[in-house]
């Protein structure tokens, strides 16, 4: 624009000259000499006038060409270093910390069932009691010829200590007392064994046998489970094995009841599966509420890398040509604010974010929005 207005104030200049010439000619006679000077004077002005008249309509049309070239309107976004964690889901299985099917240690039948399902029941509690007739019977026998071994013994121990009697009548009488003593404790043992007690604290899950069927160490009478804390076991790819330690922060999901829990990885064990490639992971986790329920389904959290200070962009604006990876960042050039093509190395992918490695560093402005429609070069305008 200065030099259009330059060029123009050296044509007014001419022009006023030209002006002065032709005046003075007007004035200074006839002479004939002087006219040819001045006509020839005036015909080499005009041609100088002519001359910067092309130059200056080359200049607008050029000013004019510059304005109408069309610039590509982009968001940028500045890059800076961030914290990048890539995470992997796997599928959970829970189970009770407690889970056992009880049986009564003998054979009889149900005389009563003293519990019910869903019932909350401590250790040793009496869940079912089984027919001890015959038991009971042998108990009370014992018990009647004990009493009289008793007897005969404290008879014969008074004649010993008074040396009247043999040692040898001493001796079976003390042998019998004591084999009737074993007896007995053998037959009451027989007895509590009747008694079907919980084995652990719990809750009664189920109730396998009724009242009057016969119950025997072959089969369950029923389910105990103990559910206020759980376990939840994962199989990971063995790719993983050296990127998941014990202690680190997991975030467990049940999708059936909408409830996310967080913990840390409390086991890793020490076999790979030859079928699935896969070594098994254990969390546990309180579950005072009981909403968790053993075989729920689960989806397992775990971070398997992570980088302080990354560069981190969005997955979609990384494009890949014959050379390699590539993505825009804006450049100023000669005033001017241009898309200048960039390859990358990329590294892990996250929720859509990627890593950029190499070729990009904190501060530069990367386009964010609006790449799609720029080449190496094309010409910005940022929103």
């Amino acid at each position: 624009m200065k030099k259009t207005q330059i060029e123009r104030k050296r044509i007014n200049q001419l022009a006023a000259i030209v002006m002065i010439v032709i005046l003075a000619a007007c004035s200074a006679g006839n002479a004939e000499n002087d006219n040819k000077a001045k006509e020839a004077q005036l015909k080499a002005y005009k041609q100088e006038v002519h001359d910067l008249e092309m130059k200056i309509a080359a200049l607008e049309k050029e000013l004019k060409a510059d304005a109408t070239v069309d610039k590509v309107q982009v968001v940028l976004q500045e890059l800076q270093t961030q914290k990048f964690e890539h995470f992997i889901d796997v599928t959970g299985s829970v189970e009770a910390d407690q889970e056992v099917n009880v049986s009564p240690e003998a054979s009889g039948k149900i005389l009563e069932i003293t519990v019910k399902e869903g019932q909350r029941v401590r250790k040793g509690t009496v869940l079912a009691i089984l027919n001890s007739e015959t038991i009971d019977r042998n108990i009370e026998e014992v018990k009647i010829s004990l009493e009289l071994a008793q007897t005969t013994f404290d008879r014969q121990k008074n004649l010993w200590e008074q040396n009247i009697g043999s040692e040898l009548q001493f001796l079976q009488a003390k042998s019998t007392k004591e084999a009737l003593e074993k007896q007995l404790e053998s037959l009451k043992a027989q007895k509590d064994l009747s008694v079907v007690k919980a084995p652990v604290d719990g809750t009664i899950d189920v109730i396998y046998q009724k009242q009057g069927q016969i119950a025997s160490a072959q089969m369950p009478f029923a389910k105990l489970v103990n559910i206020q804390k759980i376990k939840v076991y994962a199989d990971v790819a063995e790719s993983y094995l050296t990127k998941i330690k014990e202690g680190d922060d997991v975030l467990i999901s049940f999708p059936a009841i909408e409830r996310d829990r967080k913990t840390d990885v409390l086991m890793i064990g020490n076999y790979i599966d030859p079928n699935n490639r896969t070594f098994r992971i254990r969390m546990d986790l309180q579950n005072q509420d009981k909403l968790i329920k053993p075989n729920m389904d689960a989806v397992v959290t775990l971070r398997d890398y992570v980088a302080d200070e990354a560069i981190v962009i969005p997955s979609l604006l990384i494009k890949e040509d014959f050379k390699g990876t590539y993505t825009f960042v804006a450049e100023s050039e000669g005033g001017k604010l241009r898309a200048r093509k960039v390859y990358v190395e990329t590294g892990v992918t996250d929720n859509n974010m990627t890593e950029v490695r190499s070729g990009l560093k904190a501060g530069e402005q990367v386009i964010a929005e609006g790449f799609s429609q720029v080449v190496d070069g094309s010409l910005l305008q940022a929103n």
